[in-house]
């Protein structure tokens, strides 16, 4: 029991403190690569105080439902986005020995199913809002899921192929060095996937201001708008995470393996900031640019990487 109740606790402070951690680097990435003054004064010394500021101000926002709204589903929903993460973050294995919140044996298809389900709080935003920019986004956020989940979850069955399992402390115990070159076609799509399901740039289009306001979250104020926030930055970490264990190796590095947590925690991290740099690199794509590299780009590069792997475990065998 005891046992249980660390793990447990251990994966609730990653899901509360990573986050945090990401979205105010995410303030200072931004502030110096486009010359945003703003964020470097709150509080002093590199405007330490950002997030403090962000979090007080959602706070005190006043917590309005429109009247034409579903009310019970509009509350739930920021609730349906986040939580699913966190049941997400304790199959990740950090690393060996069993440093993971809960070993699963099919721990790669628990992952995928459960991140599906933080997309339906999105849509229960969109639908419950009763706006018709919120359904749209919504609308929006369900046609981009139908089109990257497919390659995802490819390019996440070609490293359980070569791996012989759908455990992920498993696939990190097969993973070998020349699976860099190998399955690298299936870790770009996993991650670009990723990114998309997330709705982060350049995959922003269901919340686009220019032309939707804000999508399915255009209704929600105070902390019900914080916490959608809130499930970005941790679909950040849980993508970041995922990538580094089904194709970076996970824990293995030049670390010793008693502190291949720390090769895990730095890998994700450095993923973490490749997402925010492309937030800054990167306009968004158009609708119908953002439907034809899913089925046109991603599907085929998936499809190959598959193929590839097949051939490789034959030959091998």
């Amino acid at each position: 029991m005891l046992d249980t109740v660390l793990r447990c606790v251990a994966t609730l402070v990653v899901f509360l403190v990573f986050p945090l951690v990401i979205g105010q680097t995410e303030h200072k990435v931004m502030a110096h690569m486009q010359g945003r003054l703003g964020p470097m004064y709150a509080g002093g010394f590199h405007g330490w105080a950002q997030l403090v500021a962000d979090g007080v101000k959602f706070a005190q926002k006043e917590d309005i439902v429109p009247a034409g709204a579903d009310r019970r589903i509009f509350q739930l929903a920021p609730a349906v986005s986040l939580l699913p993460y966190l049941f997400v973050l304790l199959a990740i294995p950090i690393g060996p020995d069993g440093f993971v919140g809960q070993a699963i044996d099919a721990g790669l298809f628990f992952v995928l199913a459960v991140m599906g389900v933080g997309v339906i709080g999105k849509l229960m935003a969109g639908w419950a809002s009763a706006n018709k920019f919120s359904l749209l986004g919504g609308l929006r956020t369900a046609a981009q899921l139908m089109s990257y989940e497919l390659p995802m979850v490819l390019a996440a069955a070609s490293v359980a192929m070569a791996a012989g399992t759908l455990s992920l402390p498993g696939i990190v115990d097969a993973w070998q060095w020349y699976w860099l070159p190998w399955q690298i076609i299936g870790a770009f799509v996993f991650f670009t996937a990723g990114l998309a399901e997330l709705q982060r740039p350049p995959f922003d289009m269901p919340i686009a201001d220019s032309e939707i306001i804000f999508g399915a979250y255009t209704e929600y104020t105070g902390l019900r708008f914080a916490f959608f926030l809130l499930s970005e930055y941790v679909g950040i970490l849980v993508v970041s995470g995922l990538t580094v264990v089904l194709f970076l190796g996970g824990w293995h590095g030049p670390l010793p393996d008693q502190l291949g947590w720390l090769w895990t925690i730095l890998k994700t991290l450095a993923l973490s900031f490749v997402v925010i740099w492309l937030r800054v690199t990167y306009p968004r794509l158009r609708e119908d640019q953002l439907m034809r590299f899913a089925w046109t780009v991603l599907i085929p590069l998936a499809l190959v990487q598959l193929a590839l792997t097949g051939i490789i475990k034959v030959a091998i065998s």
